[in-house]
């Protein structure tokens, strides 16, 4: 195998997600020499699109599918061409006591007392209206140094709101469960505020560690309202802006680059095809895993929380017929369509999950994302009818099917989500289900061995690992540039600039951003 030593950057980038590109772009742009390298023929990570079906002309979002933390100081000060876009609405769930004859749609028009839960309309209103005294706060501080638990909950009771400092105490010191029951009474009800606690993280609502309310407060914060936008023209147009920008202002971007070893000075070593390349950077920015950045230094690798979900992608023929004849397929899927998450089905999945059992009917939530861009499908199919499905299952950790066939676990888990969607449907889902070129239907399912597998991400943890508070305890050590951003390693000139940052996490581009501010301020 041939072999070359490489003119040095002054930063080398290992990995190529959308963090990595913003790392790239803000250094580009302040005059460094930026090398990044990618070890798939492409970048962009999890934010990518796709023509997951043969013959199909539609561009899925193959893995991550949402924004909501992208601060758009961001994608302006890259320049980067991103137009993001609200959905129709907030939320349907079906009511699975009535077999999703009723539900809860929340948006534009709210239906609370079609299920059985008007009186919770104030208090759910409340919830919210009170959690915005904290990320409301908090928001503007993801794209500076980290304050310390004190400085952020002095920001929060800065407000001079009265329920402030109850608030960050139900919200921040004590498990979300008790926030949510004490707000709202019907399961329905809880069930929808409870999920964005637990969407790729493994826990009960009562848990002790709080993970749940880490993971909660995420959801809630983008803009300090918790919207969560449509990236128009799918994730991949993300991933595409971000990319373009960052190789306008200069970063020097390569693919099929697998990178397989790092010193603790600052030497990389990578191979493209059959020629090892050796480059040495004064900073070494890590958007892998904080056990795949291990592995590289040839160091113990850290336990790694396990993910926790199951995306299934459908392309369908149209929209299936709801049970619920009062609100129109076109409302109920123009936001978050719940399945099967009430608290208490929420708590019993985890319970079975725990035990080793797949949850039975297994939570799930469905996302439309050709309801508000259409722009991802071709014309012919835009004028069938034509929609995309993500269906996004909790409570299958990695563990659950540990040593089982990767084929076998696909159609295991997309069964058991499909079968949970078909309990609230007039229709089974399979009936509207488009096939492709060879008369197969169009159904993907990503498991966490296959993100593990695809992407590098251990153990399938979408957010790289156990998120963590967007502040740091009073009395940890914020003594360098790399720990006041949250990004350090522990070694000087390695950084991580991925989802495994102090804020990372989801489609945000906060990790790549505080990465690129520790280098400059070295």
């Amino acid at each position: 195998m041939a072999s070359e030593t490489d003119t040095d950057p002054d930063i080398v980038i290992v990995g190529g997600g959308h963090n990595a590109l913003v790392a790239a772009g803000y250094l580009a742009r302040a005059g460094r020499r930026v090398r990044l390298l990618e070890r798939l023929d492409h970048v962009g990570g999890a934010a990518v699109s796709a023509h997951a079906f043969d013959g199909v002309d539609a561009r899925l979002s193959r893995y991550s599918y949402l924004v909501s933390l992208l601060p758009r100081r961001i994608i302006d000060d890259l320049g980067a061409r991103l137009r993001l876009v609200r959905r129709r609405q907030s939320s349907y769930t079906p009511d699975p006591a009535t077999g999703g004859a009723t539900g809860l749609l929340i948006g534009r028009e709210n239906t609370f007392g079609a299920g059985g839960a008007a009186a919770d309309e104030s208090g759910f209103g409340e919830f919210y209206r009170r959690a915005r005294l904290i990320t409301g706060a908090l928001w503007p501080t993801l794209l500076s140094p980290l304050p310390t638990r004190t400085a952020a909950r002095t920001r929060v009771l800065a407000g001079g709101d009265p329920a402030a400092a109850a608030t960050w105490h139900a919200l921040i010191e004590q498990p979300v469960a008790e926030a949510i029951g004490a707000a709202v009474r019907s399961d329905l009800v809880r069930g929808v505020m409870a999920t964005d606690a637990l969407i790729g993280t493994f826990a009960a609502t009562d848990d002790p560690s709080l993970i749940q309310n880490i993971c909660l407060l995420y959801h809630l914060l983008g803009g300090g309202t918790g919207d969560w936008d449509v990236p128009v023209g799918g994730m991949g147009a993300v991933t595409g802006a971000l990319a373009a920008a960052a190789a306008a202002h200069g970063a020097e971007i390569i693919t099929g680059a697998e990178v397989y070893a790092i010193t603790p000075d600052g030497e990389v070593r990578y191979r493209t095809g059959d020629v090892e390349h050796v480059v040495h950077g004064r900073h070494v920015l890590a958007g892998v895993t904080p056990a795949v950045l291990a592995r590289l230094l040839g160091e113990p690798e850290p336990a790694v929380a396990p993910g926790s979900q199951i995306k299934v992608n459908l392309m369908l023929t149209r929209l299936p017929r709801l049970r619920d004849t009062h609100v129109a397929p076109e409302q109920a899927f123009g936001g978050t369509f719940h399945i099967n998450e009430t608290m208490h089905q929420l708590d019993s999945a985890y319970a079975a999950a725990t035990s080793g059992a797949l949850p039975e009917p297994l939570p799930c939530e469905i996302y439309c994302h050709s309801l508000t861009d259409p722009s991802i499908l071709s014309e012919p199919l835009r004028r069938s009818g034509a929609h995309t499905l993500t269906v996004f299952g909790l409570h299958t950790p990695h563990r659950l099917l540990a040593g089982t066939d990767p084929d076998t676990a696909r159609l295991r888990l997309a069964a058991a989500a499909l079968h949970s969607l078909n309990t609230v449907l007039a229709e089974p889902i399979q009936d509207v289900v488009m096939v492709d070129r060879h008369g197969r239907p169009c159904v993907e399912a990503k498991t966490t061995a296959d993100l593990e597998d695809a992407l590098g991400m251990t153990a399938g943890n979408i957010f790289h690992g156990a998120l963590r508070w967007p502040f740091a305890e009073d009395d940890e050590d914020l003594d360098t540039p790399a720990r006041r951003w949250g990004v350090a390693t522990d070694h000087e000139q390695i950084l991580l600039c991925g989802s495994g940052t102090r804020r990372g996490g989801a489609v945000s581009g906060i990790g790549g951003h505080n990465a690129a501010m520790a280098v400059l301020e070295s």
